[in-house]
């Protein structure tokens, strides 16, 4: 039985979702929902089983990419899209702490419980910044740079860009260390001061610059190197 149409009604995954609930269904047919239906070559079993013979795992699927995916049989680039889509929303919503806490509350334990997501599992360094207006209030985030795993390649001109261009009078680094270790390397600590400097020079100060490690984190603004070391 490959076409959902062929599959009695009661036993189809909408009607068992409605009737019993999400969790009571399977990782098939929770995708098979997302997925909706298969095209002229593959049927929509035939889809859901490939993805999942990619991933190997459920839990692997938050690892996927548009592209990635695409390079599954049968899933084309809207399918692809739609579930990446899913995927970070559920990462939004398991996030450990509200956005509208993080806009009224911008100590680093704060920002990395909400925004720790973003470094789950990669394996190259990734640069965001986040931008705050002239009452600390959040306005937005940027991922501005992908290095490698030994580092990422820094361009302050980008940052302040963005800046200028959100009206920022303020700004957070935040970036990963794929090795687990968050103490800063010396490429770290001369790229916060070189932020710092231009900061200062345009008036969008740099409030703290945070590394991510594996269930750790380093602050430059908690260590004291923002205003006494840097």
């Amino acid at each position: 039985m490959n076409s959902i149409k062929e599959i009695p009604k009661s036993e189809r995954p909408r009607e068992r979702l409605y009737q019993y609930g999400a969790s009571n269904l399977s990782n098939e047919e929770l995708l098979s929902i997302i997925l909706k239906s298969g095209n002229k070559k593959y049927s929509l079993k035939e889809i859901v089983f490939k993805l999942l013979s990619h991933i190997d795992n459920i839990k692997n699927l938050k690892n996927e990419n548009v592209i990635s995916l695409m390079q599954i049989p049968g899933i084309s680039q809207i399918k692809a899209i739609e579930l990446v889509a899913v995927i970070e929303l559920g990462k939004r919503i398991y996030a450990e702490i509200s956005l509208e806490e993080v806009i009224s509350c911008t100590t680093p334990v704060n920002i990395i419980k909400y925004f720790n997501y973003l470094f789950q599992d990669k394996k190259q360094e990734e640069f965001y910044v986040l931008y705050l207006d002239n009452s600390k209030k959040f306005l937005a985030k940027k991922k501005l740079f992908i290095g490698t795993i030994a580092s990422s390649v820094v361009h302050p001109r980008e940052i302040f860009k963005e800046a200028y261009l959100l009206s920022a009078s303020y700004i957070v680094c935040l970036h990963n260390h794929p090795s687990g270790n968050c103490l800063p390397s010396k490429e770290d600590i001369n790229i916060t001061r070189k932020i710092k400097e231009i900061g200062i020079i345009h008036s969008i100060f740099l409030i703290d610059h945070i590394i991510v490690g594996k269930n750790n984190y380093y602050s430059f603004y908690e260590n004291n190197n923002i205003l006494n070391k840097l």
